[in-house]
């Protein structure tokens, strides 16, 4: 098994007549990802790597049956493209869009929950299931199938952990990036109930970095509710207080959000957590997590 996307997942690409989405249309295409639409207004008609082209959601929904979405729309129509989707009932959208506005975002979350609708991001490389479907911007050839699941804000982060993880011989059941931005549609949480419930996964990475307290509810719930192993890390150690680090959420104000408090959350309830993503895999093993080549 795996988490949100699997063979079946029928993608649907919102940009990509953009460079952008063409670009990666074609790389989860190569995957073997199922691309089977691309929107893009007043481009209806045209073809991209032989996925047909339409104009609105609706029109690609009726002649393609999408079961996801992912967007490549420019920030300032981000918003619009995922309440499209939602209007639209397909289940997951995937938004790699940055720079969607945090005033948007709020009204925009509680609508995409009040639909049924699970979105990851924005600002996120989206997610994988190794052998089955890639649908975001993450580096396909580093990725394995096999039983570790990954959680994460940081894109590049993650492809860190997933080949060091691979060069151990520990493959993932699916890699999820999160996104960076402060109102992001899926958790940490929401991710790690995913984990927890699938059979395929025996082990769980985590990684986080500074700013709000995603890491911290996620401690939470990994001390009432996660019985298999996890292992985290934090990024931004030494990063100064009041100065954005890269991701819109990655910010310490005040005294909160520092990566100390994340780490020793984390800590109490019960995870190893990484001085260095490298050593991911030598501390799986020293953990007992059977690898899984």
């Amino acid at each position: 098994m795996s988490i949100l996307v699997d063979d079946k997942t029928r993608v649907l690409v919102q940009g990509i007549t953009g460079r952008e989405g063409e670009f990666h249309a074609r790389q989860m295409l190569e995957y073997g990802t199922k691309v089977v639409a691309g929107v893009t207004p007043g481009r209806g008609g045209m073809e991209v790597a032989g996925v047909p082209v339409f104009n609105t959601v609706a029109e690609a929904v009726k002649k393609t049956q999408p079961n996801c979405s992912i967007i490549f729309v420019p920030a300032p129509f981000a918003a619009d493209a995922i309440r499209e989707t939602v209007a639209n009932q397909i289940p997951l959208v995937i938004a790699i869009t940055e720079g969607v506005p945090v005033l948007e975002m709020i009204p925009l979350y509680h609508y995409v929950r009040d639909h049924g609708v699970r979105l990851i991001g924005p600002n996120c490389p989206g997610l994988i299931s190794p052998g089955q479907a890639k649908v975001g911007i993450m580096p396909a050839h580093i990725h394995r199938p096999g039983s570790v699941g990954v959680v994460s804000r940081s894109g590049t982060l993650t492809y860190e952990v997933v080949a060091a993880l691979t060069a151990h011989g520990y493959g993932q059941s699916s890699a999820v990036g999160i996104g960076g931005d402060p109102i992001v549609g899926t958790s940490f949480v929401d991710v790690l109930e995913l984990y927890q419930n699938d059979p395929q996964t025996r082990a769980i990475v985590l990684i986080g970095e500074i700013g709000g307290d995603a890491e911290e509810k996620a401690a939470e719930y990994i001390k009432a509710h996660v019985t298999k192993p996890v292992v985290g890390f934090v990024a931004g150690r030494t990063a100064p207080p009041g100065r954005r680090m890269g991701h819109a959420g990655a910010i310490i104000s005040g005294s909160s959000g520092t990566a100390s408090e994340k780490i020793a959350a984390l800590r109490a309830a019960g995870v190893r957590v990484l001085d260095s993503p490298d050593r991911v895999g030598e501390l799986l093993a020293s953990m007992h997590v059977a690898r899984d080549e």
